[in-house]
């Protein structure tokens, strides 16, 4: 459990943030409780904690940073509060046992890469804001079955879905005017 407050020199300070690589590479760590408090984590904050099985970022967090949770492998359930508007490049990378996760409506950025290799993870929707689905957003996660794209999105990346292989309906708008290269490769 991170603490709300600590004490140094006989001053109190209040957590507001988790710094960048905190806690990078603690394969130990299965289980963190965010402080209320806390409005920022950092780059590669949880990058490599393969321990850790489940998330709960509190109200007031604006942005997952890039890498936050890359290569968390035992992560399987991630709660991400209304407050978030944007998901940065690699966010939840290599999150194998990952099955879901609720993007709130405030999100309008999704990275780079940020649910590449997320294998079990079968289903998204979108939230109306989002503009595009970055390059490589979905690359191998082979048991997305559905994706839910909003009106909202005009333009679909590189490999943004390459190797969905379970892939069996995307419904894109009407306003989308590019697809990229292999955007929907290996989608069988």
């Amino acid at each position: 459990m991170i603490p709300g407050s600590v004490v140094y020199e006989g001053n109190t300070y209040s957590v507001t943030s988790i710094n960048d690589g905190a806690f990078q590479d603690c394969s130990g760590l299965t289980s963190v409780v965010i402080p209320a408090g806390v409005t920022s984590i950092g780059k590669n904050a949880f990058k490599g904690c393969s321990g850790l099985t489940s998330v709960n970022i509190p109200n007031g967090v604006t942005s997952i940073d890039e890498n936050t949770f890359y290569g968390c492998s035992g992560l399987t359930s991630v709660t991400i509060p209304a407050s978030v508007t944007s998901i940065g490049h690699f966010a939840f990378q290599n999150c194998s046992s990952l099955t879901s996760v609720d993007i709130p409506a405030g999100v309008t950025f999704i990275g780079n890469s940020a649910f590449r290799g997320c294998k079990n993870l079968t289903s998204m929707d979108f939230p109306e804001g989002v503009t595009s689905i970055d390059n490589n957003t979905f690359w191998e996660c082979s048991s997305l079955a559905s994706v839910n794209i909003p009106a909202s999105v005009t333009s679909i990346g590189n490999g943004a879905f390459l190797g969905c292989s379970g892939l069996t309906s995307v419904n894109i708008p009407d306003d989308v005017t590019s697809i990229g290269e292999y955007a929907f490769y290996d989608c069988i």
